[in-house]
Formats: structure tokens, C-alpha cells, sequence
């Protein structure tokens, strides 16, 4: 599967926000300082006045790189949504939010998408007692969400779990943290996923 490789933290430099992309679901000064050049030799430089059409186009990249998604992906996923009854860009993030990788994300099982996408991509991830192993698997209400009971892939969840101890995970979740079994209470809104992202630009862009 095509994914991206490069840089992690370039990318958020380049949005001019933190995608969280690093493996910390912190902002500090640090990171803060950094994301205000863009990168590149001329970064510090470069002030040009963004066009409608350019604020569209980064709005769409920052959901894009959120969720680890190539364009091809990404356009299946508005398409799906475009279909969907109510707010086109609302769906969108619904959607997105669903996916299995997001999910166990949004669990704390991983500190980041990718590995997150690399668990489920290895069989590590039970729904309602079956391996499921692709990353953009959608969840229902109702769906139990429980890790592979291998020692070393419980161990690695715990202790990601301990550095986030102090962190919530979203209402439309339930997780049980001796168990490690979750369970989808209903469906995410955009207020849940509560990303830097205008997504009504989104849906301007592909109307063109």
C-alpha cells in the first residue's frame, strides 16, 4: 500500500499547525516555534497572500495528512460522503473518524496513525472476536474492539496507554483499561474529532 515516508514534522511545518503526526498528542512551545517557518531554504521569507483556491487546497492537505491518506483515498472517502445524506463535510470527517486505524488511535493503543495502521495491518486488532486487518475498515455502534492476546502486543498497548494516562478518550468511545476491550457507543461528530481543519473548504474545492 502506498503511504508516505518522508518527513513527519516537514508536513506540519508546512500547514503552519500541529498534525500530531510526531507521536505526541501534546502541543508545546517547542513544536509551536517551529511550525511558524515553513520549510525549506526560503522559508523564513516567504509571505505571499494565499488565494481562495490555495486556502481550499491546504485545508484539504492537513485532513489529508491527519489520517495518513494518499489522494486516491482521500477522494474515495468524499465521494462516500458526498452521497450520504447531511452536511458533506461533516460525513467526511465521520467517515474518516471511522476508519479502524483512527479507532484504535483514538483508543491510545498506538502514539501515532501509522503505527496504529501497522497494527491492524498485522492482525493485531480484534472487531467482535475476528482479525480484521485493513486500516480503512469502518466501525459500527455496538462494534468491540479488543487487541491480539500476545504478550508483547498487550505490553506494547499498556505502556502507551501509561504515557496518556492522564488524557481522555472521546465520549463516542468506551474502553475498558484492565481488559483492554472497547466498544463503539455510537457514531463520532466533527466536534469529537476536534481537528485544525475548516472541512466546508474541502467540499468548496472538489465542487469546482
Amino acid at each position: 500500500m502506498a503511504r508516505y515516508t518522508g518527513p513527519t514534522v516537514r508536513l506540519s511545518r508546512r500547514e503552519g499547525v500541529n498534525l500530531l503526526l510526531k507521536g505526541s498528542r501534546r502541543n508545546d512551545d517547542k513544536v509551536a516555534k517551529r511550525l511558524q517557518q515553513i520549510p525549506g531554504q526560503h522559508g523564513k521569507n516567504r509571505q505571499r497572500k494565499t488565494s481562495d483556491y490555495g486556502l481550499q487546497l491546504r485545508e484539504k492537505q492537513k485532513l489529508k495528512r491527519i489520517y495518513g491518506l494518499l489522494e486516491k483515498q482521500f477522494r474515495v472517502f468524499f465521494a462516500r460522503a458526498a452521497k450520504k445524506s447531511g452536511i458533506t463535510g461533516e460525513n467526511l470527517i465521520q467517515l474518516l473518524e471511522k476508519r479502524l486505524d483512527n479507532v484504535v488511535y483514538r483508543l491510545m493503543f498506538g502514539a501515532t496513525r501509522p503505527e496504529t495502521r501497522q497494527m491492524v495491518s498485522h492482525g493485531l486488532i480484534f472487531v467482535n472476536g475476528r482479525s480484521v486487518n485493513i486500516p480503512s475498515y469502518s466501525v459500527s455502534v455496538g462494534d468491540v474492539i479488543k487487541p491480539r492476546q500476545k504478550e508483547a502486543t498487550i505490553n506494547r498497548i499498556k505502556a502507551n496507554l501509561e504515557l496518556v494516562e492522564d488524557l481522555q478518550i472521546p465520549d463516542w468511545l468506551a474502553l475498558d483499561r484492565k481488559t483492554l476491550e472497547a466498544t463503539v457507543l455510537r457514531e463520532p461528530t466533527k466536534a469529537d474529532a476536534a481537528l485544525p481543519v475548516e472541512e466546508s473548504l474541502i467540499v468548496e474545492l472538489y465542487s469546482k
